[in-house]
């Protein structure tokens, strides 16, 4: 510490400024992007980081604070998360220690806290924007119900006092949609909703299930107890078929990631991530063959040249 004499005469108001014009020129510039990535789990940060290493104008719009939903923690509260060969070459490309499972050929073990960084710095560095506490509410559409963008408002406005809710959203336009919004398949399910597209996973969720989340104060439950839209764990079953499903939905509308087993009525495979990480490569691939953009295809640990400036 002998360097160190004391931090820069900065104020208040100078940091105040230095945050809303750095906001505020991000978000102007993705406010009619190439791609939005509705999402950012990890099937979402993964489409987001081949997208944006090619090029492509990419923004994540994410519900939480944070990113990476359940890669973090993986299951019952213990933070390792397992892949199935051949997605451990994934976590190599992202630089993430992983080891072989003691027992079982094939399965792969990870600390979820460093692989879900790894994932989240891969896809900043590729240059995605990250738009985060900001909560999907509907899409915007075109002609023939072609998806053009998303509507979107602070995820706190739904937490306010009733009487001081009417805080309208805005939307942002875009090419491409990518649908990364887990179990909800939140944009797939407004598309549902008009009777636009037939998602036999979604209508399921709509007879026969209550949510991930709507479980009531009194009643047994957890978020994950109820399996809306999708079939029973099965993983030998569940991750090759959610990677063979994943692409364009709709026009307009890629689905990825456990969408993917929402949309389609698939089985779910729990706590183990390579179908996450797969089909984000492959929401990434079609994205790109959609937007007749010429790029270098995305394989399983292909790594695109740098974009130029």
């Amino acid at each position: 510490m002998t360097e160190y004499e004391q931090f820069s005469d900065v104020g208040e108001a100078d940091v105040t400024r230095a945050i809303g014009q750095e906001w505020t020129e991000e978000f102007m510039d993705f406010s009619d992007s190439e791609v939005i990535v509705v999402g950012g789990g990890p099937s979402g940060l993964m489409a987001a980081r081949e997208l944006a290493e090619r090029g492509v104008q990419t923004m994540v719009v994410e519900k939480n604070n944070y990113l990476g939903g359940g890669f973090w923690l993986g299951g019952f509260l213990m933070n390792k998360v397992t892949v199935r060969e051949p997605a451990e070459a994934v976590l190599e490309e992202l630089a993430v220690d992983y080891k072989p499972a003691r027992d079982t050929e094939g399965l792969y073990v990870a600390n979820g806290p460093e692989a879900c960084s790894g994932l989240i710095k891969a896809a900043c560095d590729a240059g995605a924007k990250i738009q985060n506490m900001t909560e999907f509410t509907d899409v915007v559409v075109r002609e023939d119900h072609r998806v053009g963008g998303i509507v979107m408002n602070w995820t706190p406005v739904h937490s306010l006092p009733r009487e001081i809710t009417c805080v309208d959203p805005i939307a942002v336009e875009a090419d491409l949609v990518i649908d990364a919004t887990g179990h909800d398949a939140m944009a797939v399910s407004k598309l549902q909703e008009r009777g636009v597209l037939d998602a036999p996973g979604i209508e399921h969720a709509a007879t026969a299930a209550t949510g991930m989340d709507a479980t009531d104060e009194d009643s047994y439950g957890a978020p994950g107890h109820d399996s809306p839209g999708h079939g029973s764990m099965w993983v030998g079953e569940s991750e090759d078929a959610v990677v063979e499903h994943t692409g364009l939905a709709h026009d307009g509308l890629v689905v990825t990631g456990m969408a993917v087993a929402t949309t389609y009525g698939l089985p779910r495979m729990g706590p183990t991530f390579g179908a996450m990480l797969v089909s984000g490569k492959r929401a990434a691939q079609a994205a790109i063959d959609e937007l007749g953009v010429d790029a270098p295809d995305v394989g399983l640990t292909s790594r695109a040249p740098p974009a130029d400036d």
